[in-house]
């Protein structure tokens, strides 16, 4: 996906660290740990980087990283693009998320290329593509919409 990292003038307000230490504050479940489950690696103008260590917990039988642990990576990557993009915003939501599995992903390092569609007001339209394995190969791809509220300043729910 690094030929179309150039967003249509979307600029980041958050870095990757800060994008990190929001969703530990307010997604821990997910984002918590130490290293935490899933992380962004990396933002740039519109788009970011999220990585997922599938480890135990996120396998099926043949040591398969399982799909509702691929949909997290996806939908991770596209709050990390709502959050980077918009700032601090805890309660942007998901409101459409699309995805097609088309290889094994081995355990492991799992990383979503994600980039913004379409940024508005109310609305963010997505990407998400998924590789893993020594080839980085693509393991999955996505589209997703996330809702985004009003401008309310604080953040926080």
């Amino acid at each position: 996906m690094d030929a179309r990292r150039v967003g249509e003038n979307y600029q980041p307000v958050m870095r990757a660290e800060e994008v990190n230490t929001f969703l530990r504050d307010v997604f821990p479940q997910a984002c918590g740990g130490e290293p935490p489950d899933y992380r962004a690696l990396e933002v740039w103008p519109g788009g970011c980087l999220v990585r997922l260590e599938a480890g135990f917990r996120h396998l099926r039988p043949g040591d398969t990283v399982s799909g509702p642990s691929l949909f997290a990576l996806a939908d991770i990557g596209g709050y990390v693009c709502a959050l980077s993009h918009i700032g601090p915003e805890a309660l942007a939501v998901t409101t459409n998320l699309n995805i097609n599995f088309m290889r094994k992903a081995p355990a492991g390092t799992v990383d979503a290329h994600c980039r913004i569609l379409k940024l508005g007001k109310r609305l963010m339209i997505f990407e998400a593509e998924l590789t893993a394995g020594e080839a980085s190969g693509i393991v999955a791809h996505a589209t997703g919409t996330y809702s985004i509220p009003p401008v309310s300043g604080s953040g926080k729910p």
